[in-house]
């Protein structure tokens, strides 16, 4: 994880106690006062699954839900990082407060953005270092989920494969000033017209840009105010976060009954009956109820 903008003066050392252990209160006061340090410590604390875990999203459950959250997603060499560099300039210069969280499949990171939320971060983008289920993981948090092309790369024929088209809200065609920008515009517009869009959906529309120079940005965060307000107008925006808190809900649930009935994959006990299942001596259904009730 990383924030966007100058370093504020330290407070962190304030909200830790003797040993380096972390009082949870006054570590987010801190963060929300704008230490940085306080704001690694909750992100670690969450990465490393602290027994105090729970104790800190009690605290910072009310005051989630304020932050912008964009999604940034696309192949490796697209420029991903330069569009947020380029993004994070343009927030900062209107005087917001910008949070940056790079994430692979494998990262806590639904809970990692509630604390940047928590902390008063008005924007988070959050970005893959790779593809794959991680895109469609980041779309689910997302309130806007822009996917990164370049030409020549065969991204939009990707896309398409991929199933990209399916979680982008807004596409953008960067490195635009290279030879094969305008069939790349093409192709996706082609799958975007073959896609169909009801009255009152959201089309994706396409920016060309050319980051690195700062070519088509401004573009780019005029098209994220107005999926903006689409998605508050639509009911689109509640709706996402609702879907979003619901998976989260469930992941902690599956895991804490896994923890509860104190088994896990590769256990003697569902090895057992994962045999008698794939042998056809037992249902799943019957296994799984013998393996709840212990």
């Amino acid at each position: 994880m990383a924030e966007a903008g100058a370093p504020w003066p330290g407070r962190g050392a304030q909200a830790l106690g003797p040993g380096g252990t972390a009082d949870p209160a006054g570590l987010v006061a801190a963060a929300r006062d704008g230490d940085p340090r306080a704001l690694a410590r909750l992100v670690s604390l969450v990465e490393n699954g602290s027994p105090r875990l729970r104790e800190i999203m009690k605290l910072i459950a009310p005051l989630t839900g304020q932050a912008r959250i964009i999604g940034l997603t696309g192949a490796p060499g697209v420029g991903k990082s330069t569009v947020t560099g380029a993004l994070v300039r343009v927030y900062r210069g209107e005087g917001l407060r910008v949070g940056v969280l790079a994430v692979d499949p494998t990262s806590p990171f639904s809970q990692a953005l509630r604390i940047l939320d928590a902390a008063g971060f008005d924007v988070i983008m959050i970005a893959t270092l790779g593809v794959g289920q991680a895109e469609v993981a980041i779309a689910s948090l997302a309130d806007s989920t822009l996917v990164i092309v370049a030409p020549g790369m065969g991204d939009s024929v990707q896309a398409a494969k991929a199933g990209i088209l399916e979680i982008a809200d807004i596409f953008v065609v960067n490195k635009s000033d290279r030879p094969g920008a305008q069939e790349a515009v093409r192709d996706l517009r082609t799958m975007l017209a073959m896609a169909g869009y009801g009255p009152g959906e959201w089309k994706p529309p396409i920016v060309s840009a050319t980051a690195v120079r700062g070519e088509g940005i401004d573009d780019l965060v005029g098209r994220l105010q107005a999926h903006g307000a689409w998605l508050g107008e639509s009911g689109e925006r509640d709706r996402r976060r609702l879907a979003r808190a619901s998976e989260e809900i469930s992941a902690i649930a599956v895991a804490a009954l896994r923890e509860r009935i104190g088994v896990l994959p590769g256990e003697s006990q569902l090895e057992d009956l994962a045999g008698q299942v794939a042998a056809g001596k037992l249902d799943p259904y019957a296994a799984a109820d013998e393996l709840i009730g212990g």
